[in-house]
């Protein structure tokens, strides 16, 4: 962190009721990381310079016992210390606020507005916003919209009886708008998702893996469930009205995409995907496939990047919803403390996965660079 003061720097008094207790173990770890994804979310501030920086600052590290966190810029302001300008963490608060106030008019407007309408409101660029808020959520502003509407769509599919129904319901102007959103998303028709997905047909096959026997499973879209030591009878238990149906050699190449996954990590196959849960798993499930190969990330760090800093048990059991494993690498999130948590296939396939990644299975110390 940028060293600009001459003489150590005492802070006022950070007992006042604006400041936010953190986990500094989980905040440090952060800054060793120098993630980009915790930047906006929490602010550390040198006592020996006067300074606040965010987590993805290029600056030398100073010694942990010189850094206190905050939950925010204005905290750290509030207690005496001014940004830094090398890493400029004013900046992406305000970015953030942007972004939230772009969600708020997505969430509020009867048509989704276009990228050039919600730039124009916040005050940004419009190829500057795209970036910045696909930054923070994940998504485009235009794919946040067909989420929305999506979600809505399956709340009316199940609230009506009468598709027609839920499609004024769900915020559409016409029926062609809505079954085109919701084929793309959902991968079959809204009447079959109200009833359960009655009328979809799923293949399966079993295969030897590296790691053991795999089940794989797959609908016209994509894979709906890849697992380890999985039986028929289960997958008929996850999707009870659909047709399960035993392949007889069309799901060769994503069994021999599932095998390249497993054995080379690092070239890790594009497969395409079927699987849909509550809002809130498939925020998780999509942190997790931005996970390179070879890195980790704890609990905690997800829940943080979702947006959901406290939910970080929830964060747990959405992990353990994943039904698509290796694709969507669950095996990549540990605990902050370093030790490798649970895993639906095993610890021992955990370690081996991580293992051929190039990622020790013990956790090493974090080194402290002065």
């Amino acid at each position: 962190m940028a060293n600009l003061a001459r003489q150590p720097y005492a802070p006022r008094s950070d007992s006042m009721a604006t400041v936010t207790r953190l986990d500094p173990d989980t905040a440090w770890a952060a800054f060793m990381r120098r993630d980009r994804s915790w930047d906006g979310k929490v602010i550390g501030a040198v006592h020996t310079t006067g300074i606040y920086c965010k987590p993805s600052c290029p600056a030398r590290r100073p010694k942990r016992e010189n850094v206190t966190f905050y939950a925010s810029a204005e905290e750290a302001r509030a207690a005496g210390f001014r940004q830094c300008l090398r890493c400029k963490p004013d900046e992406v608060g305000r970015d953030r606020e942007a972004v939230a106030a772009a969600v708020k008019l997505i969430e509020g407007a009867e048509e989704a507005p276009s990228l050039t309408e919600l730039a124009e409101a916040v005050g940004y660029a419009p190829h500057h916003f795209q970036r910045m808020f696909k930054r923070d959520l994940g998504v485009s502003p235009a794919e946040y919209a067909r989420g929305l509407r999506n979600r809505r769509t399956e709340t009316a599919l199940k609230a009506n009886a009468r598709v027609t129904d839920a499609v004024y319901d769900a915020g559409y102007q016409s029926p062609s708008g809505f079954y085109s959103d919701a084929k793309e998303r959902l991968g079959m028709t809204p009447s079959a998702w109200r009833d359960g997905g009655c009328g979809e047909t799923i293949r399966w096959t079993t295969f030897d893996s590296p790691l053991g026997q795999m089940l794989i499973a797959a609908t016209s879209k994509g894979i709906c469930r890849l697992t380890f030591d999985d039986s028929e009878a289960s997958l008929r238990r996850l999707f009870p009205n659909a047709s399960i149906v035993k392949d007889e050699g069309s799901l060769r190449k994503l069994v021999e995409g599932a095998l390249e996954a497993i054995e080379r990590p690092l070239a890790m196959p594009d497969l395409p995907i079927d699987v849909a849960g509550t809002a809130f798993q498939e925020a998780v499930w999509r942190e997790l496939r931005k996970i390179p190969a070879g890195e980790t990330r704890s609990y905690a760090d997800i829940a943080a990047a979702i947006g959901k800093p406290k939910a970080v048990r929830a964060v747990g059991t959405a992990n353990g919803d994943n039904h698509i494993c290796v694709l969507i690498p669950c095996h990549r999130v540990i605990r902050s403390d370093g030790s490798l948590g649970g895993y639906g296939g095993g610890i021992d396939r955990k370690k081996k996965l991580l293992a051929s990644e190039g990622h020790l299975t013990e956790a090493p110390e974090l080194p402290l660079v002065e």
